[in-house]
Formats: C-alpha cells, sequence, structure tokens
C-alpha cells in the first residue's frame, strides 16, 4: 500500500521564545536540549537554545511543536548535506 505524503507549506510560529510550531516539516534529523535539526519543505533548519524539547510530532501532516527557550534559528544551505563532522564536534563540547 502506497502512502500518500501531502506537501505543506512551511510555516514557523514563535511565541515569547518558548513554544512554536513548525509545518512543512518532513523530518527532524536530530534534537537534543540544545539544538533541533529538521528536515522542512524550505531546506534544513537547525533550532539552537536551551532545554528543547520536541513536544509533538506529526509526520503525515507535517507538524513539530517545540519547547523550550529559543535562542536562534538558521536556514542551512542546500549544499550542507552531510554535517557529519560538526555533529561529532557538538556531541563532544
Amino acid at each position: 500500500m502506497e502512502e500518500k505524503k501531502t506537501s505543506q507549506p512551511h510555516s514557523l510560529t514563535l511565541k515569547n521564545r518558548q513554544e512554536g510550531t513548525v509545518t512543512g516539516v518532513r523530518d527532524i534529523q536530530s534534537f537534543n536540549e540544545s539544538e533541533i535539526l529538521l528536515a522542512t519543505e524550505a531546506g534544513k533548519m537547525a533550532i539552537k537554545g536551551e532545554g528543547l524539547h520536541v513536544k509533538r510530532l506529526n509526520l503525515e501532516k507535517g507538524e513539530a511543536d517545540i519547547q523550550g527557550k529559543v535562542n536562534g534559528i538558521t536556514y542551512l544551505s542546500k549544499n550542507t548535506e552531510n554535517k557529519e563532522e560538526s555533529l561529532l564536534k557538538r556531541m563532544f563540547r
């Protein structure tokens, strides 16, 4: 049986830098308390902060709810496909 995934426009709603909703999410590539790395319809997105947590994830709808103190949001360039080296550096900080 083939699943149909509808692509949803990408958007980000953030309230008081503490909680937010991201739409157009394809996958969560990694997350910890200081960074969440998402694959979205608009490219890879890195959310950095403190005490970050993925509260809800629904890949069928392409939605993710996040909580924690958000310090920064960065969209990574499309040629940044493999970030293994920087991931290792981040793990050993």
